[in-house]
């Protein structure tokens, strides 16, 4: 479904709402091309975003990109379907691949083609990856979300443990996000 806000955007009809609350905290993502699609199972993840190939063709500012989301999560050795997690928490996890989209934006096409080539093949290359695209989140003011989905990672949804350690390996901590708040705050109010 094309979203009215957001007319490059196709947007499953479940999770619209979602997908066009975290949108609105990226108002530079709003004449991009981005295909947010449902699958059945995303190795290692819940979502994942990355540039279509036939981007690698285009110039970075007429790039289009896949937001993949997993159909399914395992949550205390029950399978539960993804659109069912509390609204704000699902909000977050987008929120955090559209931070991957803004980074993928900043990119020459050899440039994203060697951080696709280092993600694959470099722990250090993934946590320095999904730590830009918290930071891009947090940096956007979807703090909230971002704490209440990584409260819900971490505490409340007793997920598997190797799940729960590569969150905390790979990712900003609730603490390193306050930071960043708190540096974001400063400089606004210094402006």
């Amino acid at each position: 479904m094309t979203s009215l806000l957001y007319p490059k955007a196709i947007i499953p009809k479940t999770i619209i709402n979602e997908v066009e609350t975290a949108l609105s905290y990226y108002p530079e993502l709003k004449n991009t091309a981005i295909n947010f699609e449902f699958k059945k199972n995303i190795k290692k993840s819940t979502m994942q975003a990355q540039p279509t190939a036939s981007s690698f063709l285009k110039r970075k500012g007429q790039r289009s990109y896949n937001i993949f989301i997993s159909e399914t999560i395992k949550i205390s050795g029950e399978v539960l379907y993804t659109i069912d997690m509390p609204q704000e928490v699902l909000i977050g996890w987008i929120g955090h691949e559209l931070g991957h989209v803004m980074d993928y934006k900043n990119r020459s096409n050899l440039n994203l083609m060697w951080f696709g080539v280092k993600y694959l093949l470099s722990d250090n290359h993934i946590a320095t990856a999904e730590r830009a695209a918290d930071t891009y989140a947090v940096q956007s003011g979807m703090e909230q979300y971002i704490l209440k989905t990584k409260d819900f990672i971490l505490s409340q949804a007793n997920l598997e443990q190797s799940y729960i350690a590569r969150i905390k390996k790979y990712y900003l901590s609730p603490e390193e996000i306050m930071d960043i708040i708190n540096q974001r705050d400063a400089k606004l109010s210094e402006s």
